[in-house]
């Protein structure tokens, strides 16, 4: 349908919309997704999902209590790309998971909302999200964080480097991630275990190949994928549509419960780095 709103109170009061995509700065996620949600709407909300683990809670719940789905729009996880990689995992075919390598950098210090406290700003939650949410993807949730990072002037991260650990699954794994606005880095991932390794190419966390390399230097790569960059975001939007067709609360690839725990992942980096942000 065509419609234009004057407000986001109109778009929210209209029956004809069934589900509402929340794409703001951070600082807004948790109360315009809560909008939605307690409108009786569909919400997909743009990563990071919240500000913070306590603001993602509340979505979670009042989705719950509203019988709506809500997914977190960490459009990676949906790509040809990443179903190649979850069947290599599943298969077993690297070994032993030992050692994830990803980074995230652009030079974004000149973007408003990338350096405004107000704004939920910093390197962390708009790029350092990808590499900490495939690396959960990968590895499941940390038991033991270490994190080192610069901040600006005004008190958000400028660069952050995170060691993870302390897997369940994997207890010798370590996830070795950066992110920094300041600078444009490889942006690449590598899942490392004993019986070969995977390389994504920059950038990771968009459609592209695979490749497979085994300890004797042989590899494998998958084709090309006929879809460049941001085109990628229509299978995210068709899985989370049907999953409103299907009557479905949350996305069996990325459940709520690992939303929270990526954010709570998050928290924790951003403890130890000296970030928080007005009204915490």
């Amino acid at each position: 349908m065509d419609a234009a709103y004057g407000s986001y109170e109109e778009l929210l009061a209209d029956d004809r919309v069934q589900a509402i995509y929340v794409a703001s700065p951070h600082s807004q996620h948790a109360e315009q997704a809560l909008a939605a949600i307690q409108a009786g709407k569909h919400v997909l909300v743009e990563k990071a999902f919240a500000r913070n683990a306590a603001e993602a809670r509340t979505l979670i719940d009042a989705a719950a209590a509203q019988q709506v789905t809500l997914m977190e729009a960490m459009w990676t996880r949906f790509l040809p790309r990443t179903d190649i990689v979850r069947q290599l995992l599943s298969d077993g075919v690297l070994g032993e998971l030992e050692t994830v390598i990803g980074d995230h950098g652009l030079p974004l210090e000149h973007v408003e909302r990338m350096v405004n406290p107000t704004l939920a700003g910093g390197a962390l939650l708009d790029l350092g999200v990808y590499p900490v949410s495939y690396s959960s993807f990968v590895l499941g949730r940390p038991g033991r964080i270490r994190s080192s990072g610069e901040l600006t002037d005004a008190g958000v991260d400028r660069q952050i480097t995170m060691t993870l650990a302390g897997y369940a699954d994997h207890p010798y794994a370590r996830a070795l991630l950066s992110t920094t606005m300041a600078a444009h880095t490889p942006v690449t991932f590598a899942i490392c275990g004993s019986d070969a390794r995977v390389e994504l190419g920059s950038y990771f966390y968009c459609p592209g190949q695979v490749r497979l390399v085994h300890p004797d230097g042989s590899s494998l790569t998958s084709a090309p994928d006929p879809m460049q960059t941001h085109q990628g975001l229509v299978f995210e939007a068709t899985h989370f549509a049907q999953l409103v067709a299907d009557g479905r609360s949350e996305s069996p690839l990325l459940p709520l419960s690992e939303t929270l725990a990526i954010m709570e992942t998050l928290d924790e980096i951003r403890s130890q780095v000296g970030v928080r942000y007005p009204g915490e």
